[in-house]
């Protein structure tokens, strides 16, 4: 077998994964949340799923990571999540990844990057921390460019209803 035809195979449960938390995103964007999702895999099955609910809960915790390890947490019964993946849509903040380290997940697989507040790297590296003493695997850019784009587009959606809201004030006055 090929590199190649190597490489795709073992991207397939990755991109399996992604497909399934890009699902829950689009949950949150029906809800008028920034739309990221994220499913928890324990043995190749994803056994909880989540999506940004922070503005709907009043909660600046309910980001999709939080609601997914949570929900994992409860079907394993337990605050650890040992030999869980995490797939999420885009990069983990600093808050998200704290508790991926605590939970002892063995690996985080995201999609796109996040230039602002990502802590896989972007911005700081929080896995990286050598001192720590739980080190989660991480991988980004899986399927990055339909993760990418969902954000693009929700973004341009709101900036564009803004700016007719604001046409609409003018034009009433």
């Amino acid at each position: 077998m090929s590199d190649t035809m190597s490489d795709a195979m073992s991207d397939a449960p990755s991109e399996q994964f992604m497909r399934q938390a890009l699902e829950q995103a689009k949950h949150a964007w029906d809800l008028g949340e920034v739309p990221v999702g994220a499913v928890v895999v324990k043995d190749g099955v994803v056994i909880a799923r989540g999506y940004n609910q922070p503005i709907g809960k009043h909660d600046p915790t309910a980001h999709a990571e939080i609601v997914a390890l949570r929900a994992a947490a409860e079907v394993l019964g337990n605050y650890r999540l040992p030999g869980c993946e995490l797939y999420v849509t885009l990069e983990p903040c600093v808050m998200c990844s704290g508790a991926m380290m605590h939970a002892r997940l063995a690996k985080v697989v995201y999609g796109a990057t996040d230039p602002k507040t990502g802590a896989c790297g972007s911005v700081v590296d929080l896995f990286g921390q050598e001192q720590l003493n739980h080190h989660t695997e991480v991988s980004g850019g899986v399927m990055a460019e339909e993760c990418g784009a969902m954000l693009k587009r929700f973004f341009a959606a709101r900036r564009a209803a803004a700016a007719a809201a604001r046409r609409g004030d003018a034009a009433a006055e």
